[in-house]
């Protein structure tokens, strides 16, 4: 009987689905087609009929690990992703043998500044729990030099020692999951068996760990994109009770007073018309000033001088409706030519920033003066909103943001972060606050921002 050729061959994975043959080129299973395994006995190669066997039979397996591989990408569900990676990875590497369940795997994600196990097969409950920081042995090599790391003795490892079903472990791989600056986390993979990862099971499961950082990618997209989708209409929401709110505490309160005070001017009319005059006057005042903060309310909602003379002329609108409407001191202080160059959707989320930021100051801690400040620094550029008012603990109110009605401070910080830019907020108690949003201009200086150790 004849062994398959290279013709042969290549008619199987053109029978492939589309863009899984591709794949296949980049497994090492092919390398197997290529080799000449003895039997055993006396050095003398197999016969022609079991090289057929085993070749139709690796040839089967490799159909699957394709499948299985491709399947990562046909999910954008975080959760199921971070499943098939796992799974996919340990039957790859599976010869059917009762030594392949002994075979620990573990997805490690990045979580704030340390790695967390995200997804695992054989660790206890326990190890689960575990949290690594990623500074020392196999993990540090990996994640720093972005390449696969082989671990000889992972129970004498640093940091993977913590892991108590590690102990008895004699091999393993630390492939980390990192695209560029991005780290996403790690897979890895140990075993007793000094010997159980050779080199074609290292070189697919470094084939695999490539698909799965794509799906991951994918997969995180998605997910963020859900998650900036419900922080939308989170927003949204909080607007229309923001708009209800002041609607309840401004307007509607000042038409239920006029309404009532007509009557009375009316009944008074009947027996003082001088008295009925003065509160008549009284009426119209009454109304000016509520006409006044309706007017405020649809400036803010929309304010049309921003699209059309930009946002230091919008500023200096907002300081003078302050002033006009409340009373309220605020100083626009502003670089020429600051915002010249920044796209007008931008300039309207710095408005904004602005705005919220300015009517809190206001509302909350009775300030008697609000200075705005647009500053430019070569391509970074600075908004700054200090008051002089009661300010407050930052850190205690970060706390316990979450029993609160007001989604402000999120706000703020998300309107920063629709701009690539940092949010920073300093206050404390009787000294007033000192809100501060960075904004980058180019992707040079958004790289600068966002490095650590970066100061304003």
């Amino acid at each position: 009987m004849a062994l398959p050729d290279v013709a042969q061959v290549a008619h199987i994975l053109a029978a492939l689905p589309a863009g899984l043959a591709a794949l296949a080129l980049g497994l090492p299973l092919l390398g197997f087609l290529g080799r000449t395994r003895s039997s055993g006995n006396g050095g003398r190669p197999p016969r022609p009929e079991a090289r057929v066997t085993e070749l139709e039979h690796e040839l089967e397996r490799l159909r699957t690990v394709i499948r299985q591989t491709a399947s990562l990408n046909a999910t954008l569900s975080y959760d199921r992703v971070l499943e098939r990676v796992l799974d996919v990875s340990a039957s790859a590497i599976s010869n059917g043998n009762p030594e392949d369940r002994q075979l620990i795997s573990v997805l490690l994600l990045v979580s704030g500044d340390c790695l967390e196990v995200a997804l695992a097969r054989g660790l206890t409950t326990a190890d689960q729990r575990v949290r690594l920081r990623g500074e020392s042995g196999a993990i540090e090599r990996a994640l720093t030099g972005g390449n696969l790391v082989e671990i000889d003795d992972p129970g004498k490892d640093p940091e993977l020692q913590q892991f108590a079903a590690m102990h008895q472990c004699r091999s393993g791989v630390c492939l980390p999951l990192v695209v560029g600056l991005e780290v996403y986390g790690l897979l890895l993979f140990v075993h007793p068996n000094p010997a159980f990862f050779s080199a074609d099971r290292v070189e697919l499961l470094e084939s695999i760990s490539q698909q799965a950082l794509v799906a991951l990618q994918n997969a995180k997209l998605y997910h963020d994109l859900q998650l900036e989708k419900e922080h939308l209409t989170e927003a949204q929401e909080e607007a229309r009770k923001k708009l209800a709110r002041d609607l309840h505490d401004g307007p509607t309160q000042s038409v239920g007073a006029i309404a009532m005070r007509v009557n009375f001017a009316r009944r008074l009319m009947e027996r003082d018309t001088k008295a009925a005059a003065d509160e008549l006057y009284k009426i119209e005042e009454l109304a000016r000033r509520t006409t006044k903060e309706i007017r405020q309310m649809l400036f803010t909602l929309r304010p049309l001088i921003l699209e059309t003379e930009g946002l230091v002329a919008a500023l200096r609108y907002l300081a003078g409706k302050m002033d006009d409407t409340h009373g309220q001191q605020v100083l626009v202080e502003a670089d020429a030519g600051a915002v010249d160059d920044l796209e007008i959707g931008k300039q309207g989320v710095l408005f904004y920033i602005a705005e919220e930021a300015v009517t809190n100051a206001r509302k909350h801690a009775k300030a008697t003066h609000i200075w705005v400040r647009l500053k430019r620094s070569g391509d970074l550029l600075t908004l700054e909103i200090q008051d002089n008012g009661a300010g407050f603990d930052v850190a205690q109110v970060a706390a316990n943001y979450e029993q609160r009605g007001s989604l402000g401070m999120i706000n703020l910080h998300e309107r920063a972060e629709m701009l690539n830019g940092l949010m920073r907020i300093d206050s404390a108690r009787g000294q007033g606050t000192r809100i501060l949003a960075l904004v980058p201009l180019t992707p040079e200086e958004a790289d600068r921002l966002h490095r650590p150790g970066f100061k304003a």
